[in-house]
């Protein structure tokens, strides 16, 4: 089968090449794979890369597409249903004619949405989830109209999705983006938006609000360490998918806020029961995107799954500026 991995950290050496079709066991589906999306973690993955591997490095942590076989102990779907999921970072990804996956992780795809619309989802979906739900610990059913939470990054991937969720949950969301981002988060549902390239604690005031209950740092939060320690809440709860390179949890301590690392593969990774989760959260996003109650944050896409749409839409993303997501269809 037709594969695609990186032999070292440069982009330019994302190689074609064939490898024998797995054979599915115990838990696991084989999946044809017709379409993909680009994650910042695909780009991380391959920047982490030491030296000319020879085996090439597979990345690629949104699939979707047909199971063609399954394993003996996998029997939540059919052969021939159409699935999409986010992945297994300690497996092969989606960048693959095929690709092998346990049928925890995954979810019947939506009905009525396009392969671009949906396969853009997954990882995103699970990452503000988890971070809202579980992190964050808010109960999509209660009454939160008295919580804030500042999102930063909010027109990334995660960001798009996240504003949306916590707009379901009924919170204030204040997210941050500039230019035509704006308004495209604000019809996501950010009730305000403010510049991350000025004086987030100043934009804050001019709104009225002195602090707020959560903060999710989905960008750099270096730049922000001394806005979000001012922000936040004494005991409320900051969580964050991106590392601390110079600023310190330990400055949080006199707040006593909660602090929350966010890593979406870290169930599947640990191989541990909790998994199963990551499935039922994509099919409440299937029926949800069917439904229109969440709408897709696909913006671009990009027609041939072959090397040179892999290498353009990683550009795209590598170049740091996209609002949403970038998809590779067949």
């Amino acid at each position: 089968m037709k594969t695609y991995g990186f032999v070292n950290n440069d982009l330019d050496s994302l190689t074609e090449f064939i490898k024998d079709t797995p054979e599915p066991t115990g838990q696991d589906v084989l999946v044809k794979i017709a379409g993909v999306s680009i994650n910042p973690v695909d780009i991380a993955t391959r920047k982490k890369i030491a030296g000319q591997l020879t085996d090439p490095k597979v990345v690629g942590f949104d699939g979707y597409g047909k199971i063609v076989k399954k394993g003996s102990d996998a029997n939540k779907f059919q052969i021939g249903d159409t699935v999409f999921f986010a992945g297994d970072y300690s497996r092969d990804g989606s960048y693959q004619e095929f690709e092998l996956i346990d049928q925890r992780l995954i979810a019947k795809a939506p009905k009525t949405v396009s392969i671009e619309d949906s396969v853009s989802m997954p990882l995103i979906t699970l990452t503000a989830s988890e971070l809202l739900y579980e992190k964050l610990k808010i109960d999509p059913k209660a009454d939160n109209s008295q919580k804030t939470v500042l999102i930063i990054n909010g027109a990334g991937g995660v960001g798009s999705i996240a504003v949306q969720l916590a707009h379901l949950a009924g919170l204030r969301v204040i997210a941050t983006a500039t230019g035509e981002k704006v308004e495209w988060i604000k019809k996501l549902g950010a009730d305000q938006v403010i510049d991350h390239h000025h004086d987030l604690i100043k934009q804050m005031h001019d709104l009225k609000i002195k602090n707020v209950d959560y903060i999710l740092g989905l960008s750099d939060n270096d730049p922000h360490w001394n806005e979000i320690t001012e922000l936040i809440k004494p005991f409320g709860t900051f969580a964050t998918i991106t590392n601390l390179r110079e600023s310190s949890v330990a400055d949080l301590k006199n707040k006593s806020v909660n602090f929350n690392w966010e890593w979406m593969f870290t169930k599947a990774f640990y191989n541990l029961d909790s998994m199963s989760t990551q499935g039922d959260y994509l099919e409440k996003l299937a029926n949800d995107l069917d439904s229109g109650v969440i709408k897709s944050t696909t913006t671009k896409i990009i027609r041939g799954f072959d090397l040179e749409s892999l290498k353009a839409a990683t550009k795209i993303v590598e170049a740091g500026h996209m609002k949403g997501k970038v998809v590779v269809i067949a």
